[in-house]
């Protein structure tokens, strides 16, 4: 029978990668984010590759016999995988350029809408407004006191 339990070090450098990955992905810099997710998805692939079993002989009919054959599935989903982190680290990777191009750093910015969200949900208010409450500030009083990082008027 084939041992198909798993290196200790393999599952040590899953962790560290999902661990690091996701930590990095908590971040406001577009540019942490994305090695946060080359990150993980790296990590990813590699529990997608010991998952997938011990390696065996190519999946060709009449080339290996069936049962010394390895799973293509795994390599498969991996190979989709990589494809699909290329394409989304080329997104982001856009994102913190343009950013750059735009702020001379590549930290999201608080929206104002998330802002009045998370006040009404500190203040355990509800997401709707009634006709008969009492509203205290207007959006554009909220809007002024919002600071701006691209400066100047945008009329």
């Amino acid at each position: 029978m084939i041992d198909t339990s798993p290196s200790l070090a393999l599952v040590l450098v899953i962790v560290v990668l999902v661990t690091v990955g996701v930590y990095l992905l908590l971040e406001r810099s577009l540019t942490r984010v994305l090695l946060g997710f080359v990150a993980m998805s790296n990590g990813i692939n590699l529990l997608f590759l010991v998952a997938g079993g011990a390696a065996g002989g190519a999946p060709i009919t009449g080339q290996t016999d069936p049962e010394d054959m390895s799973d293509p599935l795994p390599q498969f989903m991996i190979l989709t995988a990589i494809v699909l982190t290329l394409g989304i680290s080329a997104f982001l990777l856009a994102m913190a350029y343009r950013s750059w191009q735009l702020n001379r750093h590549d930290e999201v910015q608080d929206d104002l809408e998330d802002r009045r969200v998370a006040r009404r949900a500190a203040a355990d208010l509800a997401a709707f407004e009634d006709s008969d409450t009492e509203v205290t500030t207007t959006l554009d009083e909220d809007a002024a006191e919002v600071h701006d990082e691209m400066g100047g008027d945008r009329s």
